[in-house]
């Protein structure tokens, strides 16, 4: 008889936990800068320079993503992502994983808009001035204010849902103590 080399966790493992954080304050860095430059006066040095940083996070962000894909494809493949069940409703796990999917698709979308977004103004733009990204696609200048537009609207239902989330985590662990969200806190020991 064979028996089964997978092993259930009982949280994430680093890596995992390392890019859920890094992904979480981007979006809220990202989020929270293009509102905060909004507020300050065109063509200063500060507005300017808080944009630039705001696009070269955002490109930092695209690599967290991909690797978080890659990660998550690597350790469902492998079985290292298994985790020990927690009882909760049938609709309860549906909620929770249509909303991780949301998450993923908006993040995903973002990122593209935001590039198609920067391309479409034709304008060069840096990773935190260290190198220039290429202009791969060459729009009509209408498709800024579209692109621009998109991005926005994605960016607050990614902050929605984001929030829906972190509200839900603080749900399983204040009310129904069940430990979901010490799984993916650092440093923290998970009870089974």
């Amino acid at each position: 008889m064979q028996t089964s080399s997978v092993v259930l966790r009982n949280r994430y493992d680093g890596l995992t936990i390392l890019l859920h954080w890094l992904t979480a304050l981007a979006v809220i860095f990202l989020f929270a800068s293009a509102h905060i430059w909004e507020v300050l006066e065109r063509g200063t040095p500060l507005r300017k320079g808080l944009q630039s940083v705001h696009i070269s996070v955002g490109i930092l962000l695209a690599a967290i993503i991909t690797g978080r894909l890659l990660w998550r494809l690597f350790t469902v493949s492998t079985g290292r992502s298994k985790q020990q069940p927690v009882a909760m409703p049938t609709l309860m796990k549906a909620a929770a994983h249509l909303t991780h999917l949301a998450l993923y698709l908006l993040l995903v979308a973002q990122i593209i808009l935001g590039f198609l977004f920067r391309w479409s103004q034709a304008e060069p733009f840096y990773f935190f001035g260290l190198f220039p990204i290429p202009d791969v696609f060459n729009f009509d200048s209408v498709m800024t204010q579209t692109f621009g537009s998109l991005h926005n609207n994605v960016a607050w239902a990614l902050i929605i849902i984001a929030g829906v989330h972190a509200l839900a985590a603080l749900f399983h662990h204040y009310v129904l103590r069940d430990g979901i969200l010490r799984r993916m806190l650092p440093g923290s020991k998970s009870r089974p």
